[in-house]
């Protein structure tokens, strides 16, 4: 029989957190990207598998689905953490079965897109196009006001993102910086001549937001109508060939030609010896306090449009963060360069409301970090992963989690649980075996349920670990250039003996807001 811990009854409402707010009560969670969903056009996407998770969630007793940021990335790399806007959403998970369903698409569109015959941008394309023609034939005007609306209501970010996406395509994907100075600049002129031939592009992209949004909106209803709430990231840096760098330049450290002056990493650690390089402009603080921040509380706005809780990524990034010269080779050049931490925070809580932001403390994290963290009751974040070392004072360790934070098996940047394990010492694997709840049952089980038993609020399950893949179904290695972001969820993977299962540790637990047991 396993070992069952009990929950002390305070766990149902510290006084840290305020009544009615997501982690009020024990939650549990399952983070799979929208990407990873199955679908029969590539990626996943916002059509009938992510209505089909949903169900899943809420037979489980699941009540948070976590996803990676929802933004447009570079085809190069596929990102979310480099995304092409930090406002828009990606169009690549637009579903075409929406579309069908509403008559926008034909079955023979969607085969072709299936077969690789079109893409799904060409598809997208027609269906704007027809729904344009039945516009102007005087059908849809409903959806026509709807969208009218919708694009009033994103002006702030919704035209200069289209402007920005037409134009590098229309110059070969190009990065902004390498544009004729006029359109690296923005010059009015410039900018009127070579967007006059693009007008059809820039109503399909315009279009296309609008659809993303739309879609992720009914899908988000239908999770809150099943108690599933949803969990987004926040990057905490913006890719420099972005339409927020290109249109607010004044806001970051660049030269007079745009270029970064210095960049952003991490020094030399134990897992890289020249440290990282992000590459992402960094920001110019003293520019961003003249109007209160107002970059920032846009962007979290927008996060709160779109999720019920948001992870800031690389929180300590708040408090200082490494600058590396621009002209560097390595990340071992940087230095730390202190950041407006309290005058930020103040700013993005304000705007999110209390209760609906966690900070990614991963890492070699300070007591300065720590402090501007628990002074804004930010719920921080432990890994079972990295609990195992052999030091007692470990603070992934179960014995030093709290109720204001958020426990994970493992993130999307680490292996899955069962890979991780096979490349464990026998040493390590006795150590984890004497830490686990029920440590004879087949891995990763014992781990869920340990992250389940936690004292934290909310406890987090990769969905690999829940179907024991190995590493091949790794979603991100760090440093890593290609092949990462492409794991995909097999159709029917997650069935009912799943979902049951896990619900029994849910409720054993107390991770099933509501449940009467």
């Amino acid at each position: 029989m396993e070992d069952t811990p009990s929950v002390p009854d305070d766990q149902h409402r510290p006084a840290d957190v305020p009544p009615d707010l997501p982690l009020d009560v024990r939650r549990a969670g399952v983070l799979l990207h929208v990407t990873s969903l199955p679908s029969p056009y590539g990626t996943g996407d916002l059509g009938h598998a992510a209505y089909r998770f949903v169900d899943f969630l809420a037979a489980a007793g699941v009540t948070v689905w976590q996803v990676l940021p929802l933004v447009p990335t570079h085809a190069e790399d596929r990102s979310p953490y480099n995304g092409l806007s930090a406002l828009a959403g990606n169009p690549e998970l637009v579903s075409l079965d929406w579309l069908a369903d509403r008559g926008l698409l034909r079955d023979d569109d969607l085969a072709q897109v299936a077969s690789g015959e079109i893409s799904r941008a060409e598809a997208r394309t027609r269906a704007v196009r027809l729904w344009q023609s039945e516009v102007e034939a005087g059908e849809r005007q409903e959806q026509r006001e709807h969208f009218l609306s919708w694009v009033d209501e994103h002006d702030d970010w919704l035209g200069d993102y289209t402007d920005f996406v037409a134009l590098r395509e229309s110059l070969g994907g190009t990065s902004w910086h390498d544009w004729e100075p006029g359109l690296r600049d923005r010059d009015a002129d410039a900018l009127d001549k070579a967007l006059a031939p693009l007008q059809d592009r820039l109503r399909v992209l315009q279009f296309e937001q609008y659809l993303f949004d739309t879609q992720w909106q009914e899908l988000r209803d239908y999770a809150a109508e099943r108690g599933v709430l949803v969990f987004g990231d926040l990057p905490i840096f913006v890719s420099h060939d972005s339409a927020d760098v290109w249109v607010d330049r004044a806001q970051f450290d660049l030269d007079e030609t745009g270029a970064p002056r210095t960049v952003t990493g991490v020094p030399p650690d134990y897992f890289a010896q020249d440290g990282q390089r992000w590459n992402n402009p960094h920001y110019d603080w003293d520019v961003m306090r003249e109007d209160g921040f107002a970059w920032w509380r846009r962007r979290i706005a927008r996060q709160r449009d779109l999720f019920d809780l948001v992870r800031i990524d690389h929180f300590r990034g708040l408090e200082a963060s490494w600058h590396i010269p621009a002209s560097a080779e390595t990340a071992r050049e940087g230095e730390w360069v202190a950041s407006p931490g309290v005058e930020v925070l103040t700013a993005l809580v304000a705007e999110a409301g209390e209760g609906h932001l966690v900070a990614e403390d991963l890492g070699v994290i300070t007591p300065e970090v720590e402090a501007l963290r628990l002074r804004f009751g930010l719920p921080g974040m432990k890994v079972l992963q990295f609990a195992f070392d052999g030091n007692p004072a470990n603070p992934h360790l179960p014995h030093h989690h709290d109720h204001l934070g958020v426990v994970y098996t493992g993130t999307h940047d680490n292996d899955t649980s069962v890979g991780w394990l096979s490349e464990v010492d026998d040493r390590t694997r006795v150590r984890i075996r004497g830490h686990l709840v029920g440590p004879t049952d087949d891995m990763p089980w014992p781990l869920m349920r340990t992250a389940m038993a936690s004292v934290s609020r909310l406890a987090v399950v990769p969905a690999q670990d829940l179907l024991g893949l190995g590493s091949a179904a790794r979603m991100n290695v760090p440093g890593k250039a290609t092949g990462n972001w492409s794991w995909q969820l097999r159709e029917g993977a997650l069935d009912d003996a799943i979902a049951a299962r896990l619900r029994d540790v849910l409720e054993r637990y107390d991770r099933v807001p509501g449940d009467p047991r």
